[in-house]
C-alpha cells in the first residue's frame, strides 16, 4: 500500500490518494471523523483548532460503505480558507500587483522550522511557500489515512492506542499499562485531557501547560504506541529495508518536531546486563509462544514475536514561540525577532494521536505486503492460519 498527502495549511483542502486497500474493507466515516476530531484536541492546543472543524470527505474507491480494490481518495476541508484566498490564491497574481506587497508575506524564517533551509532547497524568497506545507496541519490526512489502516486492522483482530507518557519533565507511571487491553487504555486516556493513563501526573501536565502558555513559551514530551493482536513472523530480518522496527522508527520520527524513537526498554537497555534485557521463550497449549517479559517491545530481528508491539516517539517543543527567538530578515539580512504563526503551548497529546494513525498505517501496510491481500476475506484467512501455524510451529 501507499498514499500521497497534498495541501498547504492555509490552502482550500487538505487531499490524499491511497493505494493498495483490499477490496470489501468496511469503512466508517464516523470513526475516521473520530480520530480526526481527537487530533484537535488535549490540553494545550492554539486558536487554530477553534476555526478548524475536520471532518473527511471520500470522493472515489469506496461504494456502499465498501472499499471496490481501487484507489481510495480522501479530502478534509479546511474551513480557515475563506480568510485566506487572496494570501494562498491559487491563480497567478494580476501583473500590476507587487507580490511583496501580498500581506502576511514572510521574510524573517523562525529557529526550529523549515523556513531558512526550504527556502534555500526550491528558491523561496516568501517563506511562506515553505512553512505553509511543512506545517503540522499536514497530519490531519495523515490521521484519516491512519484511520482507514486501523479499520483494515480491526477486522484482523489487530488493536492499536497511543497514550501520553511524559510531558515536560512530568513522567506518567508507565506500570498502569500493565494487564490492560488497548480497548481498557482507550477509555481512559480519551476522558483525560493530555491522553495520559495517569491521572495524577495528567493534572499536573495540565498545571504545567498553562503555566508554558502563560510564560509564551511551549513544552514537548513523549507518547507511547501499543499494538495487540499482531501474528509472529511480520517483517523479515533478510534484508534491512524490510526489517518492521526499522519501518515503525522511520514512520515516528515523519511526524513534525519528533525527533526520537524507541521500542520496549528502549535507551534504558544500554544500562542493563543481557540477562535483565532479553525476553525468555516460554510455550503453553492455549497460546503456544509467548515471552516472560516483553522487555524488547514485540519485535526481534526485524520481525514481530506475537507479543504486543510497543514503540515511543519524543517530541521536542514547538518552535513557533510567542516569545520569539532571533532570526535574521533573508532580504536585509539584520536581526529580528522571528515571525509569530498560531501555534499551541504544548502538542504532545495531539501528536500521540498522529503518532498512533501513522503506526497503524505502517503496521497494515507489512501485513497486506506479507499476505495475499486482493480481498478482506482472503486476507483473514490468510492471517488466522498465520497464528495456528505460529502456534503449532
Amino acid at each position: 500500500m501507499r498514499y500521497l498527502t497534498s495541501g498547504e495549511s492555509h490552502g482550500p483542502q487538505l487531499t490524499t490518494i491511497i493505494e493498495g486497500l483490499p477490496s470489501q474493507l468496511s469503512i466508517s466515516l464516523d470513526q475516521i471523523n473520530h480520530d480526526l476530531k481527537r487530533r484537535q484536541g488535549g490540553h494545550g492546543r492554539g486558536r487554530r483548532m477553534q476555526i478548524e472543524t475536520d471532518t473527511v470527505e471520500i470522493v472515489g474507491g469506496v461504494r456502499h460503505g465498501k472499499t471496490l480494490g481501487s484507489p481510495v481518495a480522501l479530502v478534509v476541508k479546511n474551513d480557515d480558507w475563506k480568510h485566506w484566498t487572496k494570501i494562498m490564491g491559487i491563480e497567478a497574481l494580476p501583473e500590476d500587483v507587487d507580490p511583496n506587497e501580498i500581506k502576511r508575506q514572510i521574510s524573517r524564517p523562525r529557529p526550529g522550522h523549515a523556513d531558512l533551509v526550504g527556502g534555500m532547497k526550491y528558491g523561496h524568497r516568501d517563506l511562506r511557500n515553505v512553512l505553509e506545507r511543512s506545517s503540522a496541519r499536514e497530519t490531519t490526512v495523515r490521521v484519516a489515512v491512519g484511520a482507514v489502516a486501523k479499520l483494515l486492522l480491526q477486522e484482523l483482530g489487530i488493536h492499536i492506542v497511543a497514550h501520553v507518557t511524559e510531558i515536560g519533565g512530568i513522567k506518567a507511571d508507565r506500570t498502569l499499562t500493565n494487564g490492560k487491553s488497548v480497548a481498557e487504555i482507550r477509555a481512559i486516556i480519551e476522558n483525560d485531557p493530555c491522553y495520559c493513563l495517569d491521572a495524577k501526573a495528567s493534572e499536573e501536565m495540565v498545571q504545567l501547560i498553562d503555566e508554558t502558555k502563560h510564560n509564551g513559551d511551549t513544552i514537548g514530551g513523549v507518547v507511547e504506541v501499543i499494538i495487540e493482536g499482531m501474528p509472529a513472523g511480520v517483517g523479515s530480518y533478510v534484508h534491512y529495508d524490510r526489517k518492521l522496527d526499522g519501518k515503525l522508527a522511520q514512520a515516528m520520527l515523519s511526524i513534525n518536531a519528533f525527533k526520537g524513537v524507541e521500542f520496549g526498554e528502549g535507551f534504558e537497555v544500554a544500562r542493563l546486563k543481557g540477562s535483565e534485557v532479553h525476553d525468555e521463550i516460554v510455550w503453553d497449549e492455549k497460546y503456544g509462544y509467548t515471552r516472560s517479559t516483553n522487555r524488547l517491545g514485540g519485535l526481534e530481528g526485524g520481525m514481530t514475536t506475537g507479543m504486543p508491539i510497543v514503540v515511543r516517539g519524543v517530541m521536542k517543543p514547538i518552535p513557533t514561540l510567542y516569545k520569539p527567538l532571533q532570526s535574521v530578515d533573508i532580504e536585509t539580512k539584520e536581526p529580528f525577532a522571528a515571525s509569530i504563526e498560531r501555534s499551541d503551548s504544548c502538542a504532545v497529546p495531539a501528536a500521540s494521536v498522529v503518532a498512533e494513525h501513522v503506526i497503524a498505517w505502517e503496521i497494515a501496510t507489512a501485513i497486506v505486503e506479507q499476505f495475499h491481500s486482493d480481498q478482506m476475506p482472503q486476507l483473514k484467512s490468510q492471517i488466522e492460519a498465520q497464528r495456528q501455524y505460529a502456534k503449532e510451529f
